[in-house]
């Protein structure tokens, strides 16, 4: 996991900031960071001005509450963890919010998810984040329990054929273990392979192939798919407890799955970039999982990603 100085973390003060702040404020302390809250609000029209004065100054108040509640639940003192508060008001929030990451060098994004009583998936501006920001994004759903209780996991897929999947799983596998051993301890590495005897193997092998030998085709696969995790593993130098979820299953299907099963909290996957498509930057199958899970989500890109928003 790289080291975190710079941390923005944006905020409507329309809901309940408390759980985005806690863990944006984990972060920073075990990081020794700085925070930036952005409080972004919308474009008012002409002649209006007074009434957004007034609504933003209302909205710093909160902010400032939860601040100082957030502070007094971690027992964090002013000095341990610099804030500094900030207003941006006017049209297309995620593209301002994107430019301040370009032009401020900002190492992590850090928001609750909009609309918290969204029980899965993400909206528009968090989907415009996760799509278009160059930096990590993490987008915070409430988490009851305590810190040391926190369940992280990863997902990983291991048919890494360019350098930039390959380095980027990698840095999923770090970050999730730093994250892991900051919480309960244990680390869940999940990865599918799908692989459908029906639709591949049985147009590739003779009809005549027995049951058994497409059994063992398929194990051969499955063989193969789990090595080569193995490698990625070893490959980044972790350690400690590590949980392997590896199936024959479709990921978007699967991996929400498990979050609701294993009862995890964070998510950690990548989202790989599409050269030369602007706006369409995730594969199907990242865009599948995000619609469907239901914890937090720490998102990385690939190191060579360029966003489509320009600074």
């Amino acid at each position: 996991m790289p080291n975190i100085y710079k941390v923005l973390y944006v905020s409507h003060a329309a809901e309940d900031e408390s759980s985005g702040l806690l863990q944006a404020f984990a972060i920073a302390r075990n990081n020794q960071a700085e925070i930036k809250v952005l409080l972004v609000c919308p474009a008012v029209p002409e002649g209006f001005e007074d009434f957004s004065n007034f609504c933003v100054k209302a909205m710093l108040e909160r902010v400032n509450g939860g601040i100082a509640a957030a502070r007094e639940r971690m027992n964090l003192p002013e000095e341990q963890v610099k804030v500094e508060i900030e207003s941006d008001c006017g049209p297309r929030p995620a593209e301002r919010v994107i430019r301040r990451v370009l032009t401020e060098d900002y190492d992590l994004v850090i928001k609750n998810v909009e609309g918290l009583s969204q029980l899965k998936g993400f909206k528009a501006i968090d989907m415009e984040l996760l799509r278009k920001c160059p930096c990590p994004v993490w987008l915070c759903r409430p988490i009851e329990r305590t810190h040391t209780e926190i369940r992280v996991a990863v997902a990983i897929d291991p048919e890494c054929e360019e350098a930039s999947t390959y380095d980027l799983a990698i840095r999923l596998l770090r970050w999730a273990r730093v994250l892991a051993d900051s919480c309960n301890g244990v680390l869940h590495v999940v990865s599918c392979w799908d692989y459908d005897v029906d639709e591949y193997l049985r147009r590739h092998f003779p009809i005549s192939a027995s049951e058994e030998e497409l059994d063992q085709a398929t194990e051969a696969a499955r063989a193969q798919h789990r090595s080569k995790l193995d490698v990625l593993i070893r490959a980044s130098g972790i350690g400690g407890d590590i949980q392997v979820h590896h199936m024959i299953a479709h990921p978007d299907n699967y991996i929400p799955l498990l979050i609701d099963e294993e009862g995890l909290d964070l998510l950690i996957m990548g989202t790989v970039g599409r050269a030369g498509i602007p706006g369409f930057i995730m594969g199907n199958t990242a865009e599948n999982i995000l619609q469907k899970v239901t914890c937090s989500l720490l998102a990385l890109k690939p190191s060579d990603f360029v966003s489509p928003i320009k600074s």
